[in-house]
């Protein structure tokens, strides 16, 4: 009778595994599905982060990346995820009003830096270093704070993916993707920061053909750098520009639908007219109406922070 039961027990615990290994693998594929649907916000936030780095002195670099990173987890986890699931499970309609107000933000950052360029404002190049720990906190609370509205839409648009499953499988696999989404980007970015130092190291080597890829990793990361910091600006404006398009018509309001509608239709007549090319030319089409939307709505915001009191006492 007790072999019986002990037998009972192992069968109870085997099959609990086997139920705890299925639920696993199922939390992979979503967290994998998810991961891949947010692509697109991946690369804007590396391509974005890079520009809060640049005058900062070459040993300061990785410990700035890492304070960054560490406030692009605590983002995710601690600030986006709680609020995400909660709001998708008791006030859904409310997650496309955040994604707006997030995506006026990037609209309002990137007009603003074209903005200056425009205008023929030059960023003060003196090494944040050299100003003091105040600069460099700056530049953190400022990386991180854009970090919120891309990780933002991330982490929503992972949720999305996932919204099928129960609660706690949900919380996981955005766990998952907070995790892999934060060390691929930020591993990117500290690779990226660090390539002309390796370069340096490359050129001391005694391979003329190593020295040689040194000199010109060396030559070109400023041209790299400062290309990466354009496409950052275009990101800031493309990703706020669709956020706005697609949440205040598409994806649960209805408030005005006609941008969202007419942007898509003429998308797919593009790629069924254009054969092999048509999605890309397509997408080209819709990236390019968002960066125009962002432009627009970011510049609107510029001209009205401008004119506030408090900005012009700041001005003078």
């Amino acid at each position: 009778m007790a072999i019986g039961g002990l037998i009972g027990l192992l069968d109870d615990i085997a099959a609990l595994a086997k139920l705890s290994a299925a639920s696993l693998d199922d939390v992979s594929a979503a967290a994998g599905r998810a991961t891949a649907k947010a692509a697109g916000v991946v690369v804007d936030d590396t391509a974005v982060t890079p520009q809060y780095l640049q005058g900062v002195t070459a040993e300061r670099e990785l410990s700035l990346v890492k304070q960054i990173a560490l406030g692009s987890i605590r983002n995710k986890l601690i600030f986006i995820l709680p609020v995400a699931l909660l709001l998708n499970h008791f006030l859904p309609m409310l997650l496309p009003i955040i994604l707006m107000v997030g995506g006026t933000y990037l609209a309002f950052e990137g007009a603003e830096k074209v903005w200056h360029k425009l205008s023929g404002g030059h960023d003060d190049e003196k090494p944040a270093v050299e100003k003091g720990p105040e600069a460099e906190k700056k530049i953190v609370s400022g990386a991180i704070r854009t970090d919120l509205i891309l990780s933002a839409e991330i982490m929503v648009i992972a949720l999305s993916t996932v919204s099928h499953q129960g609660f706690w499988s949900q919380m996981v696999s955005l766990v998952v993707v907070a995790f892999v989404i934060t060390i691929l980007v930020y591993g990117v970015v500290a690779l990226l920061v660090r390539m002309d130092d390796i370069g340096l190291r490359l050129a001391q080597r005694e391979s003329s053909g190593v020295q040689k890829l040194g000199r010109g990793l060396v030559t070109a990361m400023p041209k790299v750098l400062a290309t990466i910091a354009a496409v950052g600006t275009i990101a800031m404006l493309w990703v706020g520009g669709h956020i706005l398009m697609a949440n205040l018509g598409a994806d649960g309001t209805g408030w005005f639908n006609a941008p969202y509608e007419w942007v898509h239709h003429v998308e797919h007549g593009i790629a069924e007219a254009t054969g092999a090319l048509g999605g890309t030319l397509g997408w080209s089409f819709n990236t390019l109406c968002s960066a125009v939307i962002g432009f627009v709505v970011g510049s609107v915001v510029v001209g009205v922070v401008h004119l506030l009191p408090v900005k012009k006492a700041h001005v003078e």
